[in-house]
């Protein structure tokens, strides 16, 4: 039941995505850029957070060694190669995603967060954590629409995936 479920969040995760890309793309790169009252000060740096966070977290599940650094890092300053990435990114984790078994949700991950800590976390809780991180920074970047001309996009799961 719970690989069904993360292979649900991988599915409303891409959807989602297109949803928001699609009214960000409707937007100058000025406006992208625009610095406002938000964490990664802007659009594009929220984008660009989310691509951040999703190769860490993909690389620790695939066995990787993630540290959490450079948590701010614009790995991509033009918008169109961004969203390009952001669709071959959602499909690697619906790929992977789509091999989930019930082993690997068994065990667990030991990390190094931004902090420079050690923590060893059940997997269940970290693809929790995972879409959970994605579908917060969403939420920010839905607001940081609102300030904007272009109306954000309804991201509410159930209206996504509704059949």
């Amino acid at each position: 039941m719970l690989i069904q479920h993360f292979q649900m969040m991988a599915r409303y995760n891409t959807l989602a995505n297109r949803k928001l890309y699609e009214a960000c793309s409707q937007l100058t790169d000025e406006e992208r850029k625009r610095i406002r009252p938000a964490f990664f000060k802007s659009i594009h740096g929220t984008l660009n957070h989310i691509m951040v966070g999703d190769r860490i977290w993909m690389g620790r599940f695939e066995g990787k060694q993630m540290p959490s650094t450079n948590l701010d890092a614009i790995l991509y300053e033009e918008f169109d190669e961004l969203q390009q990435v952001r669709v071959i990114e959602d499909e690697r984790i619906e790929a992977w995603m789509s091999g989930l078994n019930e082993d690997f949700l068994s065990k667990t991950i030991s990390y190094v967060n931004n902090q420079g800590n050690q923590h060893t976390d059940p997997v269940n809780l970290l693809l929790a954590h995972f879409f959970n991180h994605q579908t917060h920074h969403r939420g920010q970047i839905h607001d940081l629409l609102s300030q904007t001309e272009i109306p954000p996009p309804s991201l509410d799961m159930h209206r996504i995936l509704r059949p």
